[in-house]
């Protein structure tokens, strides 16, 4: 914390705690060779300044805070880099949209979290309103058994009935408010005129098992412990963000290109 607080140090400040030390240059300037009478000087004019210019505290946390953010994002590009053939080319997560479109959005769902079901009409708005975006669903049940089983049984679906099955069965279970129990599942895939029973025969097969399981281990991998968290235009965006900023990512990354 001390070496964070001297950096955005102003250099009035900075000159000021140096007389008082009875340092002569900024470069030769070692807190740790000064005798305790000079440490206790400079010390003082910090202190003094501080309590002065209490706003250098926020500049400093906020400098801090957009290096964190930079090395971050810097961090996320290049794990978006290295398993970008797994997260467009997995063999089995569904693709919508326009299968050709010029960006892809890459989106890690769980069915019982509140803020995927917040995103959810607005990625599909987003998708239908563009004509030009290649979706991908990620199957990432992180929130309990519920989550779990409800990701089993789309990707049963998907298995067992297609792609547009799946499509239909993936907007039904994220806007399903009970608890997705046997009985109710049924409900809803006898509702889209699917086999019901094949479906709930299929959850528990090794290739659902794989699927989820491979999923997760690309979400660790890159680092993804929360929903929902998207690959968008090259970029990784962890959480929530309203349509209007999607769209705004989705220029970006098209005029970037």
């Amino acid at each position: 914390m001390t070496k964070t607080l001297f950096r955005p140090l102003r250099p009035l400040a900075f000159a000021a705690a140096l007389a008082a030390s009875g340092a002569a240059h900024a470069e030769d300037f070692d807190f740790g060779s000064m005798t305790p009478e000079q440490q206790a000087a400079f010390s003082a004019q910090v202190r003094a300044y501080l309590l002065e210019n209490p706003q250098v505290i926020m500049e400093a946390v906020a400098v801090l805070e957009q290096r964190d953010a930079n090395q971050q994002a810097n961090a996320d590009k290049a794990m978006v880099a290295d398993n970008m053939e797994a997260l467009v080319n997995d063999g089995y997560s569904w693709v919508g949209g326009n299968p050709d479109g010029d960006i892809t959005i890459i989106e890690f769902s769980d069915y019982r979290c509140g803020y995927c079901r917040k995103a959810h009409p607005e990625v599909a708005e987003l998708v239908e309103s563009d004509g030009n975006i290649r979706l991908i669903i990620k199957e990432f049940p992180i929130l309990g058994q519920d989550s779990l089983t409800s990701s089993k049984f789309a990707v049963a679906t998907h298995i067992v009935a297609g792609d547009d099955a799946y499509a239909q069965m993936h907007d039904a279970l994220i806007a399903l408010g009970g608890a997705p129990s046997d009985a109710a599942l049924s409900r809803i895939a006898k509702g889209l005129g699917l086999d019901a029973d094949a479906i709930l025969a299929e959850m528990e097969s090794d290739e659902v098992l794989r699927r989820i399981s491979e999923t997760r281990a690309l979400a660790q991998k890159m680092q993804i412990n929360g929903t929902p968290s998207f690959v968008m235009a090259g970029q990784m965006i962890r959480g929530y963000v309203p349509l209007a900023g999607m769209r705004q990512i989705v220029a970006e990354g098209r005029a970037a290109n």
